[in-house]
């Protein structure tokens, strides 16, 4: 539902979704270093200021790329972050989405809200039609989070990813517009 007035894109009853600015750079590199163990062996986001600086600089002023950070609206920070990467305007209209908690909102269900923000914000404003999402087998709370997000899986790709120094096979999830709205 988004908002107007207020700082965030799009807002639910705790999380409220902004995109990444150059300014969020201690906040978001404390966060990912404090969260290391919850991310490893699957994500592994910028925790020094000049890989930020990168990470960051790419979400946002490469067109084929969105960053969102999921903000606690009680004024609890950042709480993690969706990014919208390989997007594809025309007839397709597509983009991947990649995402993560921080180890202090893990399991508390920001994330959830934080992604069904993030995708009505892409099948809105963005105007996308379709997302998907590539996640290692292995990465239960991450499909549990594509699942409960509606989408769903539609196959298996072997070392599809580089990441940790091998290939990593992963599953893709996808969810269009259409069943968005059907529910």
């Amino acid at each position: 539902m988004p908002h107007t007035g207020s700082r965030y894109l799009a807002e639910g009853p705790r999380v409220g979704i902004r995109p990444f600015t150059h300014d969020d750079a201690d906040e978001f590199t404390a966060r990912a270093r404090q969260s290391k163990d919850l991310h490893h062996p699957w994500l592994f986001p910028p925790d020094t200021q000049d890989a930020y600086a990168a990470y960051a600089g790419r979400l946002i002023q490469d067109p084929t790329k969105a960053g969102f950070l999921l903000c606690e609206r009680d004024g609890g920070g950042i709480a993690g972050f969706v990014s919208v990467n390989n997007i594809v305007q025309g007839g397709f209209r597509c983009g991947a989405l990649g995402y993560g908690a921080f180890a202090h909102a893990a399991g508390r269900g920001l994330m959830r809200e934080g992604l069904d923000l993030v995708v009505d914000h892409a099948f809105g404003p963005m105007r996308l039609h379709r997302l998907e999402i590539n996640v290692q087998p292995g990465n239960a709370p991450s499909i549990g989070l594509a699942r409960a997000c509606g989408f769903r899986l539609e196959g298996f790709s072997p070392a599809m990813i580089f990441i940790d120094g091998a290939w990593r096979d992963h599953e893709r999830w996808a969810i269009t517009a259409e069943m968005r709205t059907s529910g």
